[in-house]
Parts: structure tokens; C-alpha cells; sequence
């Protein structure tokens, strides 16, 4: 019973000490406009585009 009545005690000293420290509060909540899967599309293949230029014919061995 007594390593019983240790784990309780460290269980209750632990919760008193996660309540001793106050909850963050906000005021306002910020959140990040998403992109749209259209909007993803797109910026990849802008940039798809830049990174792989047209290859010209004549460049061969």
C-alpha cells in the first residue's frame, strides 16, 4: 500500500502544480488564410515552368 500512497501523492502534488500556473489567454486568434488546392496547383506549376526550361533541338551532341 505504500508505493500506492506515493504514486497518489505524486499524482496530487504534480496536478497541484499544473493548476498553480494560470492558462494562457487570447484575445485574438490568429489564423493563417489557407490556400486552396487551386492555388497550390497553380504555384507549382509556375514554378514547374521556371525550373525546367524548353530544351532546344539543336543543343545535342
Amino acid at each position: 500500500m505504500s508505493e500506492s500512497d506515493l504514486l497518489c501523492r505524486m499524482f496530487q502534488a504534480w496536478r497541484e502544480d499544473i493548476d498553480s500556473v494560470p492558462f494562457p489567454q487570447f484575445r485574438e486568434l490568429t489564423i493563417p488564410l489557407q490556400k486552396t488546392r487551386a492555388e497550390i496547383d497553380l504555384a507549382r506549376r509556375s514554378t514547374a515552368r521556371a525550373a525546367n526550361p524548353v530544351r532546344r533541338a539543336d543543343s545535342g551532341w
